[in-house]
């Protein structure tokens, strides 16, 4: 099990520490760094700890940042994969690695060393989150998808963006421009991966792990994962993500049209798509009301038309669902989190996850062809 951050925050020292950390700046720098968790050393905070001051960066949860690559590229990866299977000696260690480097070098090793399922999940989180939120969104993710026997996924990566940590309605706009430039670290780790791919596989010594790569976008994420479409060039997607679930998003019904040449690209890049909306959201309400210029969002109202790739995106309307997880006035009202707070809804991206044909999901009725209501 491995959680990384994926973040394009500032890098600052603070005081009294002897190591780097993320920034709660609410803004965004060009290049982005990866960071490593340590749940080893974890343990569950009382009530009374998390209430003191001191109750931030990590003092919530540990984390080392990767140090920079010496070189670009893959050729030490292999180079050292090589030297641990005996095929080539080489002086080269995994300390010799940075970056994405280090990360794809572990989660290759880790993935590679089991027959079960030690899936990966992208994770992009939604508006108003600190860094101090993020980590403490990360715990939750690793509880509901590592810990979880239901799920497939054994890894995790978080990608960090510096939205406001203020829910006032004029910070979304802040939001909004810090998704777009967030957007370009994520095109960065596409491209990243798939030139990872060619430099390790470029020759026969080493197999595919045969795993999966997920990736899911809450709310305003969707406008990460929407910049990052938007400067991908058709010719150089590959497929290498098996489900992705847009949750709740914060993004026009029109995403999927070729005139915002960004959704359209989705079937490329994933063997599948999953729309979950809530037609009773009241954060995307207030979003199309008062932010977004009467423009209805699809994870309120679901795509416009998707007739060309309803092969492969699947709309599940999660209006009906029961919040019997977390149930406080901000689930009940906002109807924006059922990914955390209804199990119904995580029954059905478990089983989405593990990739069951979407006529056999349980907990859901078909409303035509690939339209699905979850059902109590």
């Amino acid at each position: 099990m491995a959680v990384y951050i994926l973040s394009n925050r500032k890098i600052v020292r603070h005081k009294g520490e002897k190591a780097d950390s993320f920034s709660n700046d609410e803004y965004s720098i060009p290049n982005f760094r990866i960071a490593k968790c340590d749940f080893d050393t974890y343990k569950e905070p009382t009530a009374a700890t998390r209430k003191k001051k001191d109750s931030t960066n990590r003092n919530i949860l540990n984390y080392k940042l990767f140090s920079e690559p010496e070189k670009q590229g893959y050729e030490d990866v292999l180079e050292v994969l090589r030297n641990e299977k005996g095929i080539k000696t080489s002086t080269l260690t995994a300390n010799n690695l940075g970056g994405t480097q280090r990360m794809f070098y572990e989660l290759y090793k880790n993935m590679s060393s089991t027959k079960e399922r030690s899936d990966v999940l992208i994770f992009i989180h939604g508006y108003a989150y600190d860094f101090d939120d993020e980590l403490r969104a990360i715990i939750d993710l690793k509880k509901l998808f590592v810990d979880n026997p239901a799920s497939p996924i054994e890894h995790i990566l978080f990608v960090s963006w510096p939205a406001s940590s203020s829910i006032i309605p004029l910070t979304y706009f802040d939001d909004k421009a810090s998704s777009i430039n967030s957007g370009s670290s994520l095109m960065r780790l596409f491209y990243f991966y798939t030139q990872f791919l060619k430099d390790i596989f470029s020759t026969r010594d080493l197999a595919p792990c045969n795993q999966r790569i997920h990736l899911m976008a809450h709310s305003l994420g969707n406008r990460v994962l929407q910049s990052m479409l938007y400067s991908l060039k058709k010719e150089n997607i590959l497929r290498v993500i098996d489900q992705v679930l847009l949750l709740n998003a914060d993004v026009t019904y029109k995403v999927f049209e070729d005139s915002e040449d960004s959704y359209n690209k989705l079937p490329l890049l994933a063997n599948r798509i999953s729309v979950y909306l809530n037609r009773k959201d009241t954060v995307l309400g207030i979003s199309q009301f008062t932010k977004n210029i009467l423009t209805p969002r699809l994870g309120k109202n679901g795509p416009s038309d998707i007739e060309r790739m309803k092969d492969l995106v699947s709309i599940i309307d999660c209006t009906f669902v029961e919040d019997d997880i977390l149930s406080s006035l901000k689930y009940q009202i906002g109807n924006h989190w059922g990914y955390l707070s209804s199990s119904m809804v995580q029954n059905d991206i478990f089983q989405n996850l593990h990739g069951i044909d979407r006529n056999l999901i349980t907990g859901r009725i078909k409303n035509n062809e690939n339209i699905f209501t979850i059902i109590s």
